[in-house]
């Protein structure tokens, strides 16, 4: 019996973790996939949003700005890689030039700090790639960007570390609700070589007090096994470009368009790792794991952004992406709990927002659902509110052991030379480059591998070292990668995937037939 059951390892589920591990009980994560940040935790813009965008007085705009002004402390007690560049909103001269001014009385309802509108010579020297086009911008200081893979790590390394268990690889396929709490009946799932011959895995249940729904672009179906006060979720589509470090200096701050009613148009952005950064689009799917990639929305991705930045290099993208966003198409008037009741928050803005909260007539059962952008940015809060709620109804006391830092991997590269010499003689494995494109040591690939929820696959270590995301997309280092997953966990070279599942690589021996 557990006294807290969270359905979903993504960012915000495993920031719930952490906060609700400050606490005196015992909870679990469960997640499908074979890592945590499995699925929009890993496919998005990696953007921490101003909070200018959303609609005032809905849990998105309130959430959005709390989980902003939380990030500074987060990243120096977790580690995490962060930088507060600035978000630029440009307007070109076709466009209606008040849509900014609207953006700057949001961000005042909103309580955004130091926004304010530039043009002329002071735009071109915040960002001289700007398009000629554009004419003015809407320029928001404490809009930043992070690395989400090592923000959802951080949390849940964290709240592993402070005796949080999580269940990976484990799928929940029935929730019931009881006189106790709930029976969660999951199955584990096979890996590697079962998961290729076609092995169901293994049933079993899980009971808990209270369940967290923090399952994204499935969260509707958890809330609707327990609830009456159903709503449904379109996943939207977003499709992404990156493009090589030699392109990282092309921009220094994010540039947005001005927001449609798709979201926020395509933006431009550095990334933390030094890469640019081109998406997304918005297109709705029926398909809940459709996460492919089109040549119509790369070309929109290309043709849009360059609307804004001029002679963006795409001739070095390395990579494209795609990721679901849960977007709620439609929701019982009883789930807007949280939304405030001005005539200023349109019907489809009220539809649209976050889903927080105990449900109304499902006791114990907590959503955190509908979280779609701003969603990364509101993890941090959305933790807060929720671990709040829960702990008030279990009466839950503080634990006074609670440790809240966390280092992340150690980077070489971030020594100086005589640091990193003296590192080598210590570990050797830190003078073996793995992955020359990131020049990734086999010391950072085993700390990946050994640590608290330690890396099993080859995106698992990629997403934790950067081994593989380089410009040849791990062409060259994946071999030797899989040689240390293997000498060091004791897995068979044909269980070792890509991401989980049925993704192996090996399927047998040279001349085996």
């Amino acid at each position: 019996m557990y006294d807290v059951a969270i359905i979903g390892a993504g960012v915000v589920g495993s920031a719930i973790a952490r906060e609700l591990s400050r606490y005196e009980m015992r909870v679990c994560v469960i997640e499908r996939e074979e890592d945590v940040c499995c699925g929009t935790s890993k496919a998005n813009s990696a953007i921490i949003h101003a909070g200018f965008d959303a609609a005032p007085e809905t849990l998105k705009a309130k959430l959005n700005v709390q989980g902003n002004a939380m990030m500074d402390e987060l990243a120096r007690e977790l580690d995490i890689p962060f930088v507060r560049n600035g978000s630029l909103v440009v307007c070109t001269k076709e466009q209606d030039v008040t849509k900014l001014e609207e953006l700057m009385m949001k961000a005042a309802k909103n309580g955004v700090p130091s926004v304010r509108l530039v043009e002329g010579e002071e735009l071109a020297e915040l960002e001289p790639n700007l398009c000629g086009d554009v004419v003015k911008a809407f320029y928001a200081p404490t809009g930043g960007i992070v690395c989400p893979f090592h923000m959802t790590m951080a949390f849940a390394e964290n709240a592993f570390e402070n005796g949080v268990e999580f269940f990976l690889n484990t799928q929940v396929e029935k929730l019931e609700r009881g006189a106790d709490g709930y029976r969660l009946y999951v199955r584990k799932l096979p890996s590697g070589a079962r998961a290729a011959k076609g092995a169901h895995g293994r049933a079993c249940t899980v009971t808990a007090r209270t369940v967290v729904n923090a399952a994204g672009v499935c969260a509707d179906t958890f809330n609707n096994m327990v609830s009456a006060h159903r709503f449904s979720i379109m996943p939207r589509k977003g499709e992404y470009m990156l493009l090589d470090k030699t392109a990282g200096n092309h921009l220094s701050h994010t540039v947005f368009q001005l927001p449609g009613k798709m979201g926020k148009g395509v933006l431009v952005t550095p990334t933390v790792h030094g890469n640019l950064l081109v998406g997304p689009t918005a297109k709705d799917e029926e398909n809940r794991d459709g996460v492919n990639t089109t040549a119509e929305g790369l070309d929109y991705l290309s043709r849009t952004a360059e609307l804004s930045v001029k002679n963006i290099p795409f001739r070095e993208v390395i990579t494209s992406f795609a990721g679901m966003r849960a977007h709620i198409a439609a929701k019982d008037e009883a789930l807007m709990y949280g939304t405030g009741e001005s005539p200023a928050v349109s019907e489809e803005e009220r539809t649209g927002d976050f889903v927080i909260g105990e449900s109304p007539d499902a006791e114990g059962f907590f959503n955190a659902a509908g979280i779609e952008s701003p969603g990364l940015t509101s993890a941090p809060a959305i933790a807060v509110m929720l671990a709040e709620q829960i702990a008030d109804k279990l009466n839950l006391s503080e634990k006074k052991d609670f440790r809240k830092k966390r280092a992340g991997i150690l980077r070489p590269d971030t020594l100086s030379a005589e640091e990193r010499n003296a590192l080598i003689q210590r570990q050797p494995a830190y003078g073996s480059i793995v992955c020359r494109c990131e020049m990734i040591s086999e010391g950072e690939i085993l700390d990946a591998i050994h640590r608290p929820l330690g890396a099993r696959s080859l995106d698992a270590v990629k997403r934790r070292t950067r081994a593989g995301m380089g410009r040849c997309q791990s062409g060259f280092c994946s071999p030797r990668t899989m040689e240390i997953i293997e000498r060091e966990t004791g897995c068979c070279m044909m269980d070792i995937t890509k991401n989980g599942g049925r993704s192996v690589f090996v399927v047998g021996q040279n001349k085996e037939v």
